[in-house]
């Protein structure tokens, strides 16, 4: 797939190399990101993400737990089949749209001059639309499809009709709200966990009974996740980032403080949901097929479209519990 506008070629990519999509996985996948229990980045294939998004969905329906796509689990998920595994979309000049950032400065020092740390790539902005990867995309298509306005295109079917998003919300947030495809109606989360063993984000109603789940990175060797009971204290949407050096390990030794501006592509990604211990919050990512497989400099990492959604369902004051 390609594009005429600079800086928004498709970066390469050999699906072939890959374990094939399977759309009957996808499917799966598709209808579990509906419900709230996310697989992750919708590929098409099994992993650990599969697993864990399946762990969470039969909990919440008191089936066995087996982590697998077994008859009960695919009754359970039949209802639920108008949620095909892909779509057909037609490009548009609003889908395609930037401003994007190409080239990407990787010192902190030059990105603080930028006016956003945006996508570098309309494949890239694509991909988060649709809770997938570039090379996913190339894999339902063709590296030939042209990215131009009234190309229709194949995409994994993240797609959401519900954008009642409170009208109290700021507007550019309820732009990337839509933009990432997040459903505006959420259950209300009581209480967070956060299980370093299972390596996801819960969220529980006032009932304790699992409502959501995300695949989440967390902590490292050198900044472990922080054990313990904390309260979300708010909500930052498209936030600006203050890198702070000496709060990260493997910054350089010359590197100095910057504000960061806003963007997806920055550090804490679309949205930072601030905690009661201090330098700690739940925020997405630039890098979401990462998730679950990289350390992190102590917070919780979840991709963008996952962290805009936990944003929708709980408020300030609410317990965030991190266990073993």
């Amino acid at each position: 797939m390609s594009a005429t506008a600079a800086g928004t070629n498709a970066p390469q990519s050999n699906p072939a190399a890959q374990t094939s999509l399977d759309r009957s996985v996808l499917h799966a996948q598709v209808i579990l990101d509906h419900l709230g229990f996310s697989p992750g980045v919708l590929d098409g294939r099994e992993g650990k993400s599969l697993v864990a998004a399946l762990n969470g969905f039969q909990e919440a329906q008191g089936l066995p737990i087996t982590g697998k796509l077994d008859q009960k689990t695919l009754r359970a998920l039949y209802p639920h089949r108008a949620f095909r595994p892909i779509q057909r979309i037609t490009l548009t000049d609003q889908i395609l749209a930037g401003p994007y950032t190409n080239p990407f400065p990787k010192d902190p020092a030059l990105q603080s001059k930028l006016p956003a740390l945006g996508y570098k790539s309309v494949m890239e902005k694509l991909g988060e639309m649709f809770h997938t990867t570039p090379a996913v995309l190339i894999e339902l298509n063709s590296p030939d499809t042209k990215l131009t306005a009234g190309t229709e295109i194949v995409v994994p079917n993240a797609i959401t009709t519900q954008r009642a998003y409170d009208p109290k919300l700021p507007e550019a947030w309820r732009k990337t709200l839509s933009d990432l495809n997040v459903d505006s109606t959420q259950p209300v989360g009581a209480k967070i966990v956060v299980s370093k063993s299972k390596e996801v984000l819960r969220v529980l109603d006032k009932d304790g009974k699992l409502v959501a789940q995300f695949m989440a990175t967390m902590g490292s060797t050198h900044d472990p996740l922080p054990i313990g009971t904390w309260k979300v204290k708010g909500a930052s949407y498209n936030p600006e980032f203050h890198f702070n050096p000496d709060l990260f390990w493997d910054a350089k030794k010359s590197a100095k403080q910057a504000l960061l501006p806003p963007g997806p592509n920055g550090p804490v990604g679309v949205v930072w949901l601030d905690l009661s211990k201090p330098h700690y919050g739940i925020h997405g990512t630039p890098s979401p097929e990462t998730i679950g497989r990289a350390e992190s400099h102590g917070c919780i990492r979840l991709t963008n479209w996952d962290a805009a959604r936990l944003a929708l369902m709980i408020k300030p004051g609410t317990p965030a519990v991190f266990q073993s």
